[in-house]
């Protein structure tokens, strides 16, 4: 007579019963009720010493568990993961031991996670060593993008604009768009220059409105840096690593701040914001050793230049005003220049190769030309590095 899991508790007092009487043979009873003798004994004993009371089950678990975290540090961790729902146990051990919890281990976070039935890795995340460069110091390089277009409730488009510093990854922009026209881009970055102040470098792709194109990187938006004193650099052509902490930076504003549908402009601009400031000065960062941007981000000592000044070349560069057509004259050839320049005074800058200039808008090179070549093709600019526009005679 094998005992039910649905009446064992009557099995249990039927069988304690029969062998509690004189003379029982109880490794029979035991036999016939399908328990071993170890267990026919172990309820003879209980019942002996509590009545039907030694008959209800006893968990094997112990009272006590020593290496399980407390209920106060188990709620504290889902109450992060609540409010922050991409992060993983890392970032959470971040946040607890800035809030002055004893924190367990990463690891053990990830258990109590899944332990209240979160699954990781929804969100994404890197398997394996990263290999990260980053500049020196903040401000050195800025790296800037869109994020796509993103659908409104109120059939508009969401453009959301980024710029992140490479040494520190702070979120220097994050600008609800509603389209990525120049002006949209420049009054956005006017607002971030007066507050942070300016970068020495500014990367982008090769796109507009910052690019028209491998091989055409200078647009009205680059001058307007380029007057500002900024450094112009472009992404290698479909090489996305280039920018890839603004790449990066594009997956977790995608995981934990766009996954909802916003009413309209106005709501993704607070929601926007209000995540930035998460991102900057919460949110611990894994490629920086779990500090928060704001940790390792100070402005620059660089002013936004309200009104931009003259600038004086070297007494050797031979100047040169970009005509209307967007075309510089020497030595008797029209040479052909990015129409962004129009009305500008550019400089030519004699090599020690004979007969091969550098062109120069104030700091920057922006083209480089061979008076002993006035036929030919001009080749597009294809390296990051190769910011340097071989010129065609007109």
């Amino acid at each position: 007579m094998p005992w039910e899991a649905m009446s064992e508790q009557d099995l249990r007092r039927e069988f304690v019963v029969a062998a509690s009487r004189e003379g029982a043979n109880v490794r029979q009873l035991c036999r016939r009720f399908g328990i071993s003798a170890k267990t026919g004994y172990k309820w003879l004993s209980r019942y002996r010493a509590s009545g039907e009371a030694g008959l209800v089950e006893v968990s094997r678990r112990p009272h006590g568990s020593p290496s399980r975290v407390s209920q106060v540090i188990e709620a504290a961790v889902l109450e992060v993961r609540v409010a922050h729902p991409a992060w993983g146990g890392r970032k959470i051990k971040r946040v607890l031991e800035r809030t002055g919890h004893t924190a367990p281990a990463a690891s053990t976070v990830t258990q109590i996670l899944r332990r209240n039935g979160i699954e990781l890795g929804a969100t994404g995340g890197h398997e394996g060593p990263w290999q990260r460069f980053e500049h020196e110091k903040p401000n050195d390089l800025w790296q800037m993008d869109f994020k796509g277009h993103v659908p409104l409730a109120d059939r508009s488009r969401l453009h959301p604009l980024t710029v992140l510093d490479d040494h520190s990854r702070f979120a220097v922009v994050l600008k609800a768009c509603a389209d990525e026209r120049t002006p949209t881009v420049r009054d956005a970055l006017i607002a971030a220059f007066r507050r942070y102040g300016l970068p020495r470098t500014l990367i982008t792709d090769n796109g507009a409105p910052w690019g028209d194109g491998p091989g055409h990187p200078f647009t009205p938006l680059g001058v307007f840096l380029i007057d500002q004193g900024i450094r112009v650099a472009h992404a290698r052509p479909y090489h996305p690593q280039t920018m890839g902490k603004d790449e990066r930076f594009h997956r977790s504003l995608k995981a934990e701040a766009l996954g909802e549908l916003f009413a309209d402009l106005d709501e993704a601009a607070r929601r926007l914001e209000a995540w930035r400031h998460i991102y900057n000065h919460e949110r611990p960062h894994e490629a920086i050793a779990m500090a928060t941007p704001a940790e390792r981000y100070h402005q620059s000592q660089r002013d936004y230049l309200e009104v931009v000044p003259p600038f004086d070349y070297a007494p050797l560069d031979i100047p040169r005003r970009v005509q209307a057509g967007g075309y510089i004259s020497f030595r008797g050839t029209n040479w052909r220049l990015p129409k962004a320049f129009r009305g500008r005074t550019v400089a030519l800058r004699p090599t020690q190769i004979d007969g091969l200039y550098q062109v120069f808008y104030r700091h920057q090179i922006i083209a480089s030309l061979n008076a002993k070549h006035t036929e030919g093709k001009c080749q597009p600019v294809t390296h990051v590095s190769e910011q340097v526009l071989p010129l065609c005679p007109v």
